[in-house]
């Protein structure tokens, strides 16, 4: 049980749940992930999408159904702990913190790219620490600010679909889908699209912040997905409409790039600043999501115990988002992240594994246990089917962390 004075205050509704749904998905991982995704997969792009979102779809409806029973901050993290035990509990918030700081880097320097390319370091860092600062101030300017960042996203990606689709140079016979990349360049991109889906667990994460969150929470996450997938299925077929497979493969910035061949490149600054904008908005629902979950692993004294402080005042994790604020502000000014997408969905993927496995216990019926699953093997296929360099370097993270779970072991029974 968790001591009624550093519990955190239940302020959020659905509509706010959702609007944090879709700010950690409708983010800089559309402007970000198409292309990579393009080069891996060719005309199977779509098809990359459409496997990408079952996946998405599978982990978001366990997550709905162990949010309603647990309520609870931590996400998966406390999903694995009560369904599978201690060591599947830590083995998920680990893989989460790890996975999503990488996350919060890259969506740091993004910001960083398209404001100032000269400054992108110094822009990053400046970013995580006024994200940080405004959600000290409590989730409710959070969630607030969230919502502003949607809205100008949403408007940005609009603009972008109604650009290519209504130029000239949009060709249907583009949208054809085909399997140029092979099945394992198919399987690829879609591990590399889940990144930019990966967002709707932040829900669940801040599960002990929503009212009635046994109804609010299986509402929210489905409905900020489905909006997410359309969104996502407009913008790629009007981008891939004028560039092509090959064309959107090889751009730098593909919206940007497609909004000039549409013969519109007056919109390619205004996309530009879209894209930093929704970075931004990554990043602010990211730290939420991050703290919350290194305040539930140390309030099981699985991390420092001082980072289960919730302040007195805000009703915020305090010390747990200045931590997590400091650790993102040091990557993004010393690291490069261009491999950041990979890593991190290695690990998103690891979590949600956890989280299938743990949905599978709550009803032993065969009907119920289908979707998680298809969850858990399309989890397990998708992680393994990213680049090599991302699969090395995830699957010696999560060995450092099972060792540091052993250490402690010992020392507690010391």
């Amino acid at each position: 049980m968790t001591p009624a004075g550093s519990q955190l205050r239940r302020t959020l509704g659905l509509g706010d749940a959702v609007v944090v749904g879709l700010g950690s998905m409708i983010g800089a991982g559309v402007f970000a992930a198409l292309a990579p995704a393009a080069r891996a997969a060719g005309s199977g792009l779509l098809l990359a999408l459409a496997v990408a979102a079952v996946v998405a779809y599978c982990n978001a409806m366990s997550s709905a159904r162990l949010a309603a029973r647990y309520p609870a901050s931590g996400g998966t993290y406390v999903y694995g702990r009560e369904r599978l035990g201690e060591f599947w509990g830590y083995l998920a918030g680990w893989s989460f913190i790890v996975g999503k700081t990488a996350s919060c880097a890259a969506m740091a320097l993004t910001v960083g790219v398209y404001v100032w390319p000269e400054q992108a370091h110094a822009v990053a860092v400046a970013a995580v620490v006024a994200l940080t600062a405004v959600n000290y101030g409590g989730i409710r300017k959070s969630a607030w600010l969230t919502r502003v960042i949607v809205a100008v996203v949403l408007a940005v990606l609009a603009s972008v679909v109604v650009v290519c689709l209504g130029s000239g140079q949009a060709d249907a016979g583009r949208l054809e889908i085909g399997l140029s990349g092979g099945v394992g360049g198919v399987l690829q991109a879609a591990g590399l699209l889940f990144f930019a889906f990966a967002g709707y667990a932040r829900v669940a994460t801040l599960g002990e912040e929503v009212r009635d969150p046994r109804r609010t929470i299986p509402r929210a996450i489905p409905l900020a997905l489905g909006i997410t997938l359309a969104v996502y299925a407009c913008v790629a077929m009007a981008v891939l409409s004028v560039l092509g497979p090959t064309g959107l493969g090889r751009a730098t910035a593909p919206l940007a790039d497609a909004v000039r061949a549409a013969g519109l490149p007056e919109l390619a600054p205004i996309v530009r600043v879209g894209a930093a904008v929704a970075a931004l908005g990554s990043l602010l629902a990211l730290i939420l999501g991050v703290s919350r979950t290194t305040l539930a692993m140390a309030r099981d004294r699985h991390l420092p115990r001082a980072l289960a402080a919730v302040h007195p005042r805000f009703q915020v994790p305090h010390r747990a988002e200045l931590a997590v604020g400091a650790v993102v502000a040091v990557l993004a000014a010393t690291v490069d992240v261009r491999g950041a997408i990979g890593f991190s969905s290695f690990g998103v993927l690891a979590y949600y594994a956890v989280a299938n496995a743990s949905a599978w216990t709550l009803d032993p019926s065969r009907v119920s246990r289908v979707v998680p699953a298809l969850g858990l093997i399309g989890c397990v296929v998708l992680a393994f089917s990213l680049p090599a360099v991302s699969v090395a370097v995830g699957v010696g993270v999560l060995a450092v962390g099972v060792v540091a779970y052993g250490v402690r072991g010992q020392q507690v029974q010391r």
